[in-house]
């Protein structure tokens, strides 16, 4: 018999969904009944390694289709979350509100801030061209790491030599805050670069758990203006103030129309009201733009720059290295996959480090991550649209999470005119590829459409019923038994396909076979 362990082995080994859906389906023309296991879909790969692996190979292909294009993109508009570039437009006040709710604040740089250069941009997003001596002609690309200032020394396995002098709040806030950060340099360096730079980014950990970028810039922009513009952008929140905390052993209770006191009853400044004090207490006009700021965030001067010419090997192995850690939390990003208690490099993953991990967490639980936090009740303001319920602490965004430290948001950043496909397009291409080769070798792939509950029967009712079932440790075996069979079967089908389709032809840039078709 098997048992529910030997068959999570064996699906994490062949590469099936080791927490499927399992599904019960009815066949209304013939009376069949069937469990159908749906993929979980995670991108974890401390909840699903198959499904994991098998999203960050569908980000690799998306990242290499959309480096080294020669032709430009179809435009597309904004579709679905896999087009991610919040940056495309241009910076305006320095409050993120919605129409209709902004305020505007004076556009006047720092004055600790460096110049940009402003250039005129062409409508082109593909990179220029040169020509060598000998007549051949390249299109370079780039590839950018960003990082974050130093909050103190730390040790060869990221925990901090001195915890005590360790800059744990800026450490937090900068977490929170890195993707506005990362936005307003893309925005910077499309003024300076003189087009339409494109890029994939992913967003992960350093081993001291400070987030850093990692990008892959479609065309060549000169060292030197990538390094002023790095220089020159800054973020500042103009929100209350939050360095204090007012309500520590209380909590504001909700009376009906907002949050009050709960020993005076009175009422807890409103979002607004907080805005309009700072708006008082700091004119953007009289010279002192910029003191007023909550939090002022800049990158560190560790920068990272490379020239990529595709195809080669150095582009295909940017590609794996891009996506080598999105299937992993950020707290658990440098665990080793065969030991918890160590770090991937060998290192151990000892006391002082998840006390690091524990202590930023503990920082991070109570700073504001957003104009809605419920920890603004913490420091005597009313989040912006507040409701009952709220307490400091227990904000719903996994911003908070220990698991997340920070980064609550897409770990993968995708300008629009990347590739001009959505994820789901770059599934169907894979897909298609799978199906293409095995009709090539005269095998027919299994149908998309079988089982849909879209199939009708001749008098029009839905032919397969779909329903829920309770997946006990036996069905949940057999289903996963099946899976394995089933995917067996296609794998001995699609390889010799593939092997005959590929004959004469290169490999692939980004180093990894379009999957099998799901059942």
């Amino acid at each position: 018999m098997i048992t529910v362990d030997m068959a999570y082995e064996v699906a994490v080994a062949h590469k099936v969904c080791v927490r499927p859906l399992i599904r019960r389906v009815i066949d209304q023309e013939t009376g069949t009944e069937s469990k159908v296991a749906l993929p979980c879909g995670s991108t974890r790969e401390d909840v699903c390694p198959s499904c994991a692996d098998k999203a960050r190979r569908l980000r690799m292909q998306q990242c290499a289709e959309g480096w080294h294009r020669t032709d430009e993109p179809e435009r597309q508009p904004n579709r679905d979350p896999s087009f991610a570039d919040t940056g495309e437009g241009e910076a305006g006040s320095e409050y993120s509100a919605a129409a209709g709710d902004r305020r505007v604040r004076s556009t006047r740089r720092r004055q600790d801030a460096a110049d940009l250069p402003r250039v005129p941009v062409e409508d082109r997003t593909v990179g220029r061209t040169f020509e060598s001596p000998d007549g051949k002609v390249y299109r370079p690309s780039m590839f950018l790491t960003l990082t974050l200032p130093s909050y103190g020394r730390v040790k060869p396995n990221g925990a901090p030599l001195d915890p005590a002098r360790y800059d744990y709040r800026r450490a937090a806030l900068d977490a929170l805050h890195f993707p506005r950060l990362v936005d307003r340099f893309w925005q910077n360096l499309r003024r300076c670069a003189g087009y339409r730079v494109q890029y994939f980014a992913a967003v992960e950990p350093q081993k001291r758990l400070a987030p850093h970028l990692h990008a892959a810039v479609r065309g060549a922009i000169p060292r030197a203006v990538i390094r002023q513009v790095v220089s020159a952008t800054y973020l500042q929140l103009w929100w209350p103030r939050f360095d204090r905390p007012m309500y520590v052993h209380r909590t504001p209770v909700w009376s009906g129309d907002g949050y009050c006191d709960p020993d005076t009853g009175l009422m807890l400044p409103t979002w607004h009201e907080a805005l309009d004090q700072l708006d008082q207490a700091d004119d953007p006009d009289d010279g002192r733009s910029g003191l007023g700021a909550s939090h002022v965030m800049r990158f560190g001067r560790q920068l990272d720059l490379a020239g990529i010419i595709a195809p080669s090997e150095d582009a295909d192995r940017a590609v794996r290295y891009l996506t080598k850690y999105l299937a992993k939390s950020v707290a658990g990003t440098f665990a080793h996959p065969g030991n918890a208690d160590k770090l991937d490099d060998g290192d151990r993953f000892d006391a002082d480090y998840v006390a690091h991990i524990d202590r930023l967490h503990a920082e991070l639980r109570y700073l504001p991550c957003s104009e809605h936090c419920a920890n603004w009740l913490r420091f005597g303001v009313q989040p912006k649209h507040p409701g009952p319920g709220l307490r400091p602490g227990e904000c719903g965004s996994k911003a908070h999470d220990r698991e997340h430290l920070g980064l609550g948001g897409r770990r993968v950043l995708v300008s629009r005119q990347w590739s001009g496909k959505t994820l789901r397009e770059h599934r169907g291409d894979r897909a298609a590829v799978v199906r293409e080769a095995l009709l090539e070798s005269g095998i027919v792939a299994p149908e998309i459409e079988r089982l849909a509950a879209s199939v009708t029967m001749p008098d029009g009712t839905p032919r397969y019923v779909w329903t829920d079932t309770l997946a006990d440790p036996t069905t949940y075996a057999m289903v996963i038994k099946g899976s394995v069979v089933e995917r067996s079967i296609w794998r001995a089908q699609y390889e010799p396909a593939k092997q005959a389709r590929a004959a004469g032809q290169s490999r692939s840039a980004t180093g990894s076979d379009p999957d099998v078709p799901d059942g």
